[in-house]
C-alpha cells in the first residue's frame, strides 16, 4: 500500500490520525457510484460518505459530505453554512477548483480549505469512509479525527426519507 499512499494519508498521518485505507477495482473510465463502493468494501452505505462541492449565492464554495446512499438537501445545506442559497458546482470546476476528480474528491486535502459540513449521522459510527484523494481508494477512520483535520462540523443536510 505504500506505493499507493496518497495525500489525503499523509496529511492524516502528519495530524497523528490512525487510519484504514482500502482499495477497490474499478474500470479506469467511469468512477462507480459510492454504493457500489460500499458494497466493493462490504461496508454499510451509512458508514460511507460521500464528497460535494457546491457554491453559495454569495460566491462562496462549500464541501458537505453525506452517506452514499443519501441525497443533499440544498436548503438545509444552504441554512448550515449560513448561504441563502446553494447548487452543486459544475463537474468542470471540481478539479481546478479542489484538485480532486469525479469519484476522487475527499474532504481532507483540497487546494484550498473550504467550510466543510458532515452530515450528522457520522457520529453514529465508530469510522467512516471517505475518499483517500484518488477513484478507487478510501480511508477509513474515527469520523472526529476527519472533521478535525478538514475542520469540519456536522449538520442535518440530507433530504428526510
Amino acid at each position: 500500500m505504500a506505493d499507493q499512499k496518497t495525500n489525503v494519508m499523509r496529511l492524516l498521518e502528519q495530524a497523528g490520525v490512525r487510519y484504514v485505507p482500502h482499495t477497490y477495482e474499478w474500470d479506469g473510465k467511469t468512477a462507480p457510484d459510492g454504493e457500489s463502493v460500499a458494497k466493493m468494501l462490504g461496508q454499510d452505505p451509512g458508514q460511507v460518505f460521500k464528497t460535494l462541492v457546491a457554491v453559495g449565492a454569495s460566491g462562496g464554495h462549500y464541501v458537505f459530505d453525506i452517506p452514499v446512499a443519501e441525497s443533499l438537501d440544498l436548503k438545509k445545506a444552504a441554512r448550515a453554512v449560513g448561504e441563502k442559497s446553494i447548487e452543486m458546482l459544475h463537474l468542470k470546476e471540481l478539479f481546478p477548483l479542489t484538485g480532486y476528480v469525479h469519484g476522487g474528491c475527499s474532504p481532507i486535502g483540497m487546494k484550498k480549505p473550504f467550510p466543510t459540513v458532515f452530515d450528522e449521522t457520522c457520529i453514529l459510527y465508530d469510522t467512516v469512509c471517505v475518499s483517500a484523494g484518488k477513484v478507487g481508494c478510501q480511508i477509513e477512520a474515527a469520523p472526529d479525527d476527519i472533521m478535525a483535520v478538514c475542520g469540519g462540523v456536522t449538520a442535518d443536510i440530507t433530504v428526510e426519507r
